[in-house]
């Protein structure tokens, strides 16, 4: 037997950078800002501006919720460096607090007002998750 040590590689997860991480979400975010955007405009064209907008709804609050992760992300790396933080901590929670009061009545609101399709809500919902999926595996195979 051959030293595991020696012949084993790092995980990729252990190599993971501050500075790595950011660019993961911030291209999450732009991946998602971009995939609610083109089927947002092929619903509009297909079935009319309801369910567009359901499906836009969807993509805002999967990009602002993957943002609140950075912020989240970016002031528990400042607490580990023991550094102050940009904001105070009880105010970036807060405001994350807060901002799911938002997406609960921006959810809600859609639902009452546009009259579109839930299916096209929740897709558009999906999107954070798929995104982040797909940067997690991408930065996996590197």
């Amino acid at each position: 037997f051959r030293n595991r040590a020696m012949t084993e590689e790092t995980h990729p997860i252990l190599g993971l950078t501050e500075e790595t991480l950011e660019a993961m979400l911030k291209r999450a975010i732009r991946n998602t800002l971009i995939l609610g955007l083109i089927p947002a405009l092929v619903l509009l064209v297909a079935t009319g501006w309801r369910d567009a907008a359901m499906l836009a709804t969807g993509a805002l609050i999967s990009a602002a919720s993957i943002f609140e992760w950075l912020r989240l992300v970016r002031l528990i790396n400042a607490r580990t460096r023991k550094q102050k933080a940009q904001r105070g901590a009880i105010l970036v929670i807060g405001f994350f607090l807060l901002r799911l009061i938002f997406f609960a009545a921006a959810i809600y609101v859609s639902l009452k007002c546009f009259h579109g399709s839930p299916i096209a809500l929740l897709c558009g919902l999906g999107l954070a998750i798929a995104t982040l999926l797909w940067e997690a595996i991408r930065l996996l195979r590197e």
